[in-house]
């Protein structure tokens, strides 16, 4: 999946004479079959796109293409830094959620492609290898969308010592951001505090085992765990019955979407669910998708939003707000939202703002200089790596979340509301927490 500006690729619902015109409109003398606007290959921008577009992870690369069509648009006049016109290719390569792929992509768009600057999203299965083989390379590489503290310390960094961390940084969530949300969401709805924990044997899930539990126990909640884990289990049967005897009314997990939903399924079978009351899911319960294959035993399912069509901010690269992301995807593709539109777009967002503040876009130190001292708002809010609790990283918010039944005459079955803002209250809280049983 790899394309340029000037190849045939644009925004969905609008014509190749509409694509020309508002090219020529714009001041912009680009001829599709190349870059005859601009003088000379160094005068050209390659930035490296990679995300998972298929595999058991496609659900966070689905609406990539919608959001990677609208920045080639925007970018398509080419983009000025320090009184300097380049032209900008975004080669976006799907990594088909396996890690050893990605890192063989991002070997490839490094050494083969000659690439200024790396852009990855979704998951440690992606972003890990791929900022760790532009580390090994010396490349500037921008990423979100994994807790910081899997990027961070998942690839090698040490509590308390510097970063060893020169073209890497990193932006979003991390274990700070999840803890407030779900004290936030769990005080919302009366349990016994008991909260039964699934966290996988990979990166996320150790993360979270080591940081957030403790911090969960201090409030005041117990937590049940059975222990890590291994990716693709397909009997649960163990860990259903610990819940059972110790009376979890929470449960929470940061499963890949197959697993969770064998979990789950077998939960009903085996009637753990009727004693749940928050059923808390990160990492899967993202998408529609994933809580519309569940059919009814999605419905209340709680999760979290990175971003959220309510979230105030609009794309620096784009000029588009949150709801015109979410309506014109949705005119496009037929499918209903998700919050990765946001996501991805605040990564170009914060990519293309670096290579405008940098002193020289084709210098790769310049790059990663400017990455360091970045600081701006974004489609997501704001991304700032001047003052992050380590060196390389920005937290970002995570805001709790529902899946509940759509209104009568709406287009989609489900909808995705807001329950709480602690980590932003800038986002509009939209409704009230429901109890998944009870």
């Amino acid at each position: 999946m790899t394309h340029a500006i000037g190849s045939r690729s644009t925004v969905p619902g609008i014509s190749r004479r509409q694509f020309i015109a508002t090219s020529i409109a714009g001041g912009t003398a680009l001829a599709l079959g190349g870059h005859s606007a601009f003088a000379k290959a160094g005068d050209t921008l390659k930035i490296g796109f990679v995300s998972p577009r298929t595999g058991p992870l496609a659900g966070f690369g689905q609406t990539d293409g919608y959001v990677l069509d609208l920045a080639r648009k925007a970018l398509a006049g080419g983009l000025d830094i320090g009184g300097k016109k380049y032209s900008v290719e975004i080669l976006d390569q799907d990594t088909q959620s396996d890690p050893s792929r990605a890192g063989q992509l991002a070997k490839d768009l490094i050494n083969n492609q000659a690439i200024d600057l790396m852009l990855a999203v979704s998951t440690p299965e992606v972003i890990n290898p791929v900022a760790d083989a532009c580390e090994a390379a010396g490349v500037p590489c921008l990423s979100t969308v994994m807790p910081w503290e899997a990027w961070y310390f998942g690839r090698g960094a040490k509590p308390g010592a510097p970063s060893p961390f020169k073209w890497t940084y990193h932006f979003g969530f991390g274990v700070g951001e999840f803890f407030k949300t779900y004290i936030s969401q769990w005080n919302l709805i009366e349990t016994n505090k008991k909260v039964g924990v699934m966290y996988p044997n990979d990166a996320d899930g150790n993360a979270i085992r080591a940081n957030l539990a403790p911090l969960l126990a201090k409030q005041g909640f117990t937590i049940v765990d059975p222990g890590a884990y291994e990716t693709g289990t397909t009997d649960y049967s163990s860990q259903i019955a610990l819940f059972k005897q110790e009376g979890v009314e929470i449960f929470n997990s940061f499963p890949i979407p197959p697993d969770f939903a064998a979990f789950w399924r077998q939960a009903a079978q085996q009637g753990l669910i009727k004693q749940i009351k928050i059923c808390q899911v990160a990492k899967t319960g993202l998408f529609p998708s994933d809580i519309e294959a569940l059919g009814d035993l999605g419905m209340k399912i709680s999760s979290a939003a990175y971003w959220h069509k309510a979230f105030p901010y609009k794309s620096p690269l784009t000029g588009v707000s949150g709801s015109e992301l979410a309506d014109g995807y949705e005119a496009a593709s037929g499918k209903q939202w998700t919050q990765q539109l946001g996501a991805s777009m605040s990564l170009l967002d914060a990519g293309f703002e670096a290579l405008k503040a940098s002193t020289d876009a084709k210098d790769k130190a310049a790059v990663a200089k400017a990455l360091s001292q970045l600081k701006t708002e974004t489609m997501i809010g704001k991304v700032d790596f001047t003052s992050g609790p380590v060196a390389n990283v920005s937290p970002g918010p995570i805001i709790g979340t529902q899946w509940v039944a759509a209104k009568e005459g709406s287009k989609f079955p489900l909808d995705y509301v807001v329950t709480e803002n602690a980590t932003d209250p800038k986002v509009p809280v939209e409704a009230k927490l429901l109890p998944y049983n009870g």
